[in-house]
């Protein structure tokens, strides 16, 4: 398997940051509260005995939920980082996505 080498200019450098608009910030936080939320509503109904299709309503709810904050994520490394390390040649950034993907589609 290829090594994946990032330029130091990339917007993905060494994948330790990535630099967020504060709205892009906000709208993700916003989705991971609410993620929180159903998860705090899912132990809560464990915790009362809630009927077991009922709480798997609940789950497959936040896992669709999780899976939308992924979409939304790996949206937007494509429009960035990989976009941006393509047009600068870097072509391992394709590496890179392809074994976030198949990680993503396990």
């Amino acid at each position: 398997m290829a090594e994946t080498v990032l330029k130091e200019d990339s917007c993905c450098y060494i994948h330790d940051a990535k630099e967020r608009s504060e709205q892009e910030i906000k709208d993700l936080t916003c989705r991971l509260n609410r993620i929180e939320g159903q998860i705090r509503g899912i132990k809560g109904m464990v915790e009362r005995g809630a009927y077991c299709p009922e709480i798997l309503t609940q789950v497959s709810a936040a896992q669709a939920a999780l899976n939308s904050f992924n979409k939304a994520i790996l949206a937007g490394h494509i429009r960035s980082c990989v976009a941006e390390d393509i047009r600068d040649g870097n072509d391992a950034a394709i590496d890179e996505l392809v074994n976030v993907m198949q990680k993503l589609m396990k």
